[in-house]
């Protein structure tokens, strides 16, 4: 993403999206073993991939079962503070690197902390859901453009590229966008 922002000067605009909205599996604990297993087998060449072509460092033992509705909604105060970038980064790490979870909101003040955010006032924001209506109306989005994974890609309101993509097709969809004046 950061050298599409470079090569194409796009602005990226975050948005939440909840892939197993409030991280619970709706089976049985043993569906969910033998789920969590395929995901686990599918799952490694992504890694891999994201790994190899765009230097992403993800582990495969990042926590299960993560409610990551808090995270969202301390995007949107860390959004509010400028900081949104570093803010997601950060949870990314937290999450993929560190196998921190998202949703304690010990977790979530340290990370917001680490980027320069003041920890009270996350914590207020968060555990009052001050942004629980903005988070909403992302989600809703999600579910009318049709979005089932991530990452996520939009473009000019009208072409979504689902899925880890070369920063070359991007950079394709971003030129097409440009060619039918959806972007300047």
């Amino acid at each position: 993403m950061e050298s599409l922002k470079k090569s194409r000067d796009v602005i990226v605009e975050w948005r939440a999206f909840e892939l197993r909205p409030g991280g619970k599996f709706p089976g049985t604990p043993e569906e969910e073993a033998r789920y969590r297993e395929k995901v686990r087998r599918a799952d490694a060449p992504v890694i891999d991939y994201a790994h190899d072509n765009f230097g992403v460092e993800m582990s495969m033992d990042a926590p299960w079962g993560v409610n990551s509705r808090m995270a969202h909604e301390g995007s949107w105060f860390a959004r509010a503070h400028d900081k949104l970038d570093e803010y997601n980064r950060a949870c990314f790490s937290a999450q993929w690197q560190k196998g921190q979870r998202l949703d304690d909101i010990e977790t979530l003040a340290g990370i917001a902390t680490s980027v320069g955010l003041y920890s009270d006032g996350f914590r207020e924001a968060v555990v009052g859901r001050k942004y629980r209506v903005e988070v909403e109306m992302d989600l809703m989005l999600a579910r009318e453009i049709g979005i089932n994974g991530v990452p996520a890609f939009i473009f000019g309101d009208r072409y979504l590229v689902s899925g880890a993509r070369p920063t070359s097709v991007l950079e394709q969809v971003v030129d097409k966008c440009i060619d039918e004046g959806l972007i300047e």
